[in-house]
């Protein structure tokens, strides 16, 4: 298996990229500091990205597993990663 340098390994064996890692990381500090996981658009404001940018990584983090979303509810991110696994947010 050819492993990109820079990837993160988490614990179901799944590793994921720099910039996977940096949502995921968000995806923790957010919902720590918040106490509840952020929407779309506060991704989107903080990575300064377009909607569609942010969206497709959401699914992208889903279906590889790293996070768990309830369907047609909001703020329903669920981190799937063990946080001493994620990388120091940016």
């Amino acid at each position: 298996m050819n492993q990109k340098s820079g990837a993160a390994r988490s614990l179901s064996g799944q590793s994921f990229s720099e910039k996977q890692g940096q949502y995921l990381a968000y995806i923790y500090a957010y919902t720590r500091l918040h106490r509840r996981p952020p929407a779309e658009t506060d991704m989107q404001q903080y990575f300064r990205v377009s909607p569609p940018s942010v969206h497709q990584m959401v699914l992208t983090l889903e279906r590889k597993g790293f996070i768990r979303r309830k369907p047609r509810i909001a703020r329903s991110i669920e981190l799937l990663v063990d946080p001493e696994h994620l990388p120091d947010l940016r």
